[in-house]
Parts: C-alpha cells; structure tokens; sequence
C-alpha cells in the first residue's frame, strides 16, 4: 500500500488539470450512507424499494411517502460535516491542481469543505423549489416543514435532486465533460461507476493518467494506470500537495 500511496502522490506532483469523479464512497466517512454496500439504503426493508421511494412516480402518486423517505434517509445529511476526502479535494482546488469536482453525490458536502467547481450531477438537497411560483427553499427549511412541504402560494417544493425516471440538466452534463475531456489526470473515487449515464463519462477521458480509489474494482473498459482498494479518505489524507 505505501508503494501505492508513493506512486499516487507522483502522480498528483506531476499532474497540472486533475479532475475527481466522485460517488456515495467520497461521503460515507461523513456517516453519510451509501446505497449498494452492505450497510446501503439497498439493503434496508421498507414498504417500497428505495429506487421507487426515490422515483419522480412516488413524487407525483405518492408524496407522502416520498417526503417521509426523503427525510428519513436523505435529509439527515445537512447535519454531516466534510471529512478528509472532501477537505483535501478542496485544497488541491485552493493549490491550483484540481480542475474540478464531479460528483454524483447530492449532500454538498465538497462545498461545506471549501471547493468551488463542483458539477453536481445528480443534483443536490439545497436546492428546492416550488413547482408552482418557482420561490426557492433551504434544505433546512425543506427539513422543518411536515408532511409534504407547501409553498405559501400552494405549490409543492421540490427537492432540485435527480429522482429515479428523470433526466440530467444538460448544462452540467455539459460541462462536466468538458472538464473530463481536458483533464491530464482523472481520479475516480467512492463509486462503483453503476449509476448510468453518469458512468459513461469516463469515456471522454483522454489524458496520461486515470486512477481509482475505491474499496472494490468498478468495470471499466479503460487501462487504469493505478487501483487503490481502500477507502478515498484515509487514501488522500496520505497525499500532499
């Protein structure tokens, strides 16, 4: 492992447009839960399955038992802190390393630790909106209200997440991309690259270097120049920059 961690910090001391790909791993050391571990949302009972508790069809038949999901399980992350993933992200950010952040995570922690260039792909708890005048609303007051939150004009306010059956807002799609696509080294960390189309855009890397940390190998059709099999934190509080 340290021999690992030596070549990661070589390669981080040499790379100029690093971009990190990021999924729910980056976050459960925040006490965050993810979905396909064995302590994931995936493996919890429930009346219904989380994909559909978290489906725009709950949204719409049933919002009830959407919000009562989406509080319970979601919400609860406006209480976490960043931990060392998401702080030494930001600093490689503040040093000039690191391009940008794409995330498929939707707790904002890497902007609670300070990052600026974050494409949220699958959106984020912070933004919430009415569906009828378009007012916007916190997480935290989203967080207060009972039952299924209404604006004073009536409307129904919407989380500003990516619900199962919805497409992605194809200006982030857009520029994360881009990001990818000039990048010289793409580090993927805390995902399994199941979720598509989020997936898909490690296509568009064309740089010198690609590098996953995660705890278990996702299927990739590229030649990763270094695996590291632990989790993203305890890797990157190793690195300096």
């Amino acid at each position: 492992m340290d021999n690992k961690i030596a070549r990661l910090q070589e390669i981080i001391n040499e790379s100029k447009k690093i971009v990190f790909f990021g999924g729910a791993g980056v976050s459960t050391e925040s006490g965050i839960p993810d979905f396909r571990s064995e302590d994931g949302l995936y493996q919890m009972k429930y009346k219904y399955s989380p994909e559909y508790m978290l489906s725009h069809s709950c949204y719409e038949n049933q919002p009830e038992e959407f919000f009562s999901f989406y509080r319970d399980k979601i919400l609860t992350c406006i209480n976490c802190l960043p931990n060392s993933a998401h702080k030494k992200l930001a600093e490689m950010e503040e040093k000039g390393k690191l391009l940008s952040i794409v995330t498929q995570n939707i707790d904002g922690l890497h902007q609670k630790a300070g990052s600026k260039r974050v494409w949220e792909v699958h959106g984020t708890v912070h933004r919430n909106y009415c569906q009828l005048c378009h007012k916007h609303f916190s997480a935290e007051e989203v967080a207060e209200l009972e039952n299924v939150p209404i604006c004073s004009c009536g409307g129904i306010i919407k989380p500003d997440v990516v619900l199962y059956e919805e497409g992605l807002d194809n200006q982030i799609v857009a520029s994360a991309i881009k990001d990818i696509a000039k990048a010289d080294t793409l580090i993927i960390g805390g995902t399994s690259l199941a979720v598509y189309p989020a997936a898909d855009f490690v296509e568009y890397f064309r740089g010198k270097y690609l590098v996953v940390i995660n705890k278990g190998k996702p299927v990739l059709r590229q030649k990763v120049d270094l695996y590291i099999d632990d989790s993203i934190g305890k890797v990157l509080s190793q690195i300096e920059v």
